[in-house]
């Protein structure tokens, strides 16, 4: 059911919670009007271990916004980049995800907020947003409770829609493709006893239990699902405990901030022999370039991001202006925010006059079907996902991630 609330009790709440600002008025639909220029705002960690990637994604939607000329339709687009990370927490904070969200909230001239990174910071973000009708396309969030309840908590994903309105989307598979890819390479690497950690985050949590959940329907024992204590200054007590129950594999559910590089320092000067497995969060140079060679052998990433060569042309040809432009090749997520502002951009310009039209903008996002894009073709389902499922797989050389295969990813 949709629950229609006035702009003027947005206006209100937004107002109260953050003083200053101006809310579109009803004829604009929160997107300024009549005037034919429009915002779009990024929010993104640019401190810390997930800076490398977070700017990658900045420099992919600079590069399409770029090569529109800065236009969407009759609309000249504003980019304003936000970063949602500190210098104390060197990582996403709650309280710098909530200023962003509510700047641009109380921008009348904006239309789409590309963001967040993390799943738990779009937690965060998302309610807010939808409160203003803004569309939200994040280019790397993959906790599925964030668009449907199947493997989500309770109360998700409605308690992320206040306006019971869905304003919400992503280019990225959710943790569901992520964790069939997980337990098929496992499996493929003969994997049979596994033992689970998680960092207790919304991403890292979610990700772990569904491969926790499918491991065993796959044949792959499951030792222990647990969550671990990231302010630690080690690990050395839970990679005893994987030792000791006699695990031949490991999965972490977590982002390469949450003290992933110790983990694997400790589980593999441990237990040497057991084979050491991460999701997307970690396919990061920040990761990659800081676990010591021993563990890198031992190493396995699941990453939605394919070998070049297997991208339509489109696709091929953003990894050779992007290394031509940036002078390196861009880290996992960068082909990623590419789409998401190409896809804001076709949103605003299929609202046709009603580019600046917040509601406009966020019909014409979910009306999109077999759009033909750099990462190859797909749609934009009723909740928000995308319809792309394939996923790769990748070692780690010389601090280097490199593809080893593509997972067609069975998730039921």
């Amino acid at each position: 059911m949709r629950i229609q609330r006035p702009v003027t009790s947005v206006c209100l709440a937004i107002a109260v919670a953050v003083a200053g600002g101006a809310c579109g008025s009803s004829d604009s639909g929160g997107g300024g009007g009549r005037s034919t220029s429009v915002t779009i705002y990024s929010s993104l960690p640019l401190q810390g271990d997930s800076r490398a990637q977070s700017q990658a994604m900045v420099n992919g939607m600079t590069m399409a916004l770029t090569e529109a000329h800065k236009r969407a339709g009759a609309f000249t687009i504003k980019y304003v980049s936000l970063d949602d990370s500190t210098a104390a927490a060197a990582k996403w904070e709650p309280g710098q995800v909530s200023a962003n969200a509510r700047k641009a909230a109380q921008d009348s001239s904006a239309v789409v907020y590309l963001g967040e990174s993390n799943s738990g910071a779009t937690a965060i973000s998302l309610p807010l947003l939808n409160e203003s009708g803004l569309l939200q396309i994040s280019p790397s969030n993959t906790y599925v409770g964030l668009t449907r309840s199947e493997g989500a908590d309770k109360g998700e994903p409605d308690k992320y829609y206040p306006t019971g309105k869905r304003t919400y989307g992503r280019i990225m598979p959710p943790d569901n493709v992520d964790a069939a890819a997980q337990v098929a390479y496992q499996k493929a690497q003969g994997c049979t006893a596994l033992y689970v950690f998680n960092d207790k985050e919304v991403y890292g949590k979610g990700v772990a239990d569904l491969v926790a959940a499918l491991a065993p329907k796959r044949g792959i024992n499951v030792l222990g699902n647990e969550g671990l204590d990231i302010k630690a200054a080690n690990f050395r007590s839970a990679a005893e405990k994987l030792k000791a129950a006699g695990a031949d594999c490991m999965f972490y559910g977590a982002t390469t901030a949450n003290k992933t590089v110790q983990l694997w320092i400790d589980v593999n000067g441990i237990a040497p022999n057991v084979k050491l497995f991460g999701p997307a969060g970690m396919s990061d140079s920040a990761f990659t370039e800081k676990i010591p060679a021993a563990a890198q052998r031992q190493t396995f990433l699941t990453t939605p991001t394919l070998d070049p060569k297997l991208y339509p042309p489109a696709g091929q040809a953003f990894f050779k202006n992007y290394e031509a432009k940036y002078g390196q090749p861009p880290e996992s997520y960068g082909i990623y925010g590419y789409e998401a502002m190409k896809t804001a951009l076709l949103a605003i310009q299929n609202a046709g006059s009603k580019g600046n039209d917040r509601q406009a903008v966020i019909d014409a996002f979910f009306k999109i079907k077999d759009r033909d894009s750099v990462l190859g073709k797909y749609s934009i389902d009723e909740n928000g996902d995308t319809t792309l499922s394939d996923y790769g797989g990748n070692k780690i050389e010389n601090g280097k991630l490199v593809f080893d295969k593509v997972i067609k990813a069975a998730t039921s």
